[in-house]
């Protein structure tokens, strides 16, 4: 199992999207200061998640919603969320 994941900083409320086989252990991670690109912006909340079957439709589904970050869609899956 594979997951796309969208966490958000209560620091300063970014966003950062990955994917990931352990959601849990990831938000750890990310929460203990260990992944480079998130390291000062922490704590993060787990907002958005989706389950995939294989890497390859998690990681492409990951690229997909980068491309949306900033724009339109982005926003419509966020406010989705709430």
């Amino acid at each position: 199992m594979f997951w796309v994941y969208i966490i958000q900083s209560k620091k300063n409320n970014r966003f950062y999207i990955g994917s990931t086989s352990n959601l849990d252990k990831r938000l750890a991670h990310h929460n203990s200061g260990a992944n480079r690109s998130t390291r000062k912006q922490g704590p993060w909340v787990l907002i958005y998640q989706e389950r995939f079957f294989d890497k390859r439709s998690a990681w492409l589904r990951e690229l997909q919603i980068k491309t949306y970050k900033g724009g339109e869609a982005f926003k419509k899956l966020i406010r989705n969320i709430n």
